[in-house]
């Protein structure tokens, strides 16, 4: 085999199949320059027999060599299609792992925002449940139907109107007023003269009445209620507030 082919075997790096190839190669060339060892002229040898036989031997190692590299090969490439096999096998069992981790978060975000849509949709409708019944017993509150009823019913129409006054400054002024008769009326004074006289428990004369008269109460100007939040209306528009009237207003 020439030098320079021996040289540049040895200077590159080879591949695994790469060498077992030139195992092959280097036992082909032994084997051929075996045979050609052999003496080329028939006169030299005394029988046929001992040429016969090299070759023959020679055949038989070319073929064993070229049997074991052949066989090598085959090996190391069912090693490689294994190896790629098992790496696709790992790839694909990764990317289905990464996919369900992947759809069971999305899962889990899901489960979570529908429980704070019902948690939100509970609260509402709770919410929405209360209010009805709050405003359901504001609506149900009962008076007694005396002047401490009449009073309180008042102040919380009061309150809900922003009218000032409080159930110390209703009461002294009702019971100067009229005693606390809501039927009270004045025929006397200036105002009945007038033939405007004054009525019910707070002695309002029926223009005062008309032009103070609080949504929601009674147009009868001896209705209890009507009569008290109306006078109180007056009363805070002149004075600030019914505290303040001490007499006759």
């Amino acid at each position: 085999m020439p030098k320079h082919v021996l040289t540049r075997v040895h200077s590159r790096a080879l591949t695994k199949q790469g060498k077992i190839a030139a195992a092959g190669v280097v036992a082909l060339g032994t084997a051929a320059l075996a045979f050609s060892a052999v003496p080329g002229h028939a006169e030299t040898v005394t029988t046929g027999a001992p040429a016969a036989a090299a070759q023959v031997a020679s055949s038989a190692a070319l073929k064993n060599v070229k049997g074991t590299v052949t066989d090598q090969l085959a090996t190391e490439t069912v090693k490689l299609d294994s190896l790629a096999a098992k790496k696709k096998a790992a790839d694909e069992a990764a990317a289905k792992k990464a996919a369900d981790e992947a759809a069971k978060k999305a899962a889990a975000e899901a489960a979570a925002k529908k429980a704070a849509q019902d948690r939100a949709a509970a609260e509402a409708a709770s919410r929405s449940a209360q209010r009805p019944q709050m405003e359901m017993v504001a609506a149900t509150k009962t008076y007694a139907n005396n002047l401490d009823g009449w009073i309180r019913e008042s102040l919380d129409i009061m309150r809900a109107k922003g009218i000032p006054g409080s159930y110390s400054g209703l009461h002294r002024n009702i019971i100067r007023e009229s005693s606390g008769n809501p039927m009270a009326i004045n025929n006397w004074d200036i105002n009945a003269v007038n033939g405007i006289p004054s009525k019910g428990l707070l002695q309002v004369i029926q223009p005062t009445f008309n032009a103070y008269h609080v949504a929601g109460t009674s147009w009868n100007i001896y209705d209890p209620v009507a009569n008290i939040t109306a006078a109180a209306n007056y009363a805070a528009h002149r004075y600030g507030s019914m505290d303040n009237v001490n007499s006759a207003y």
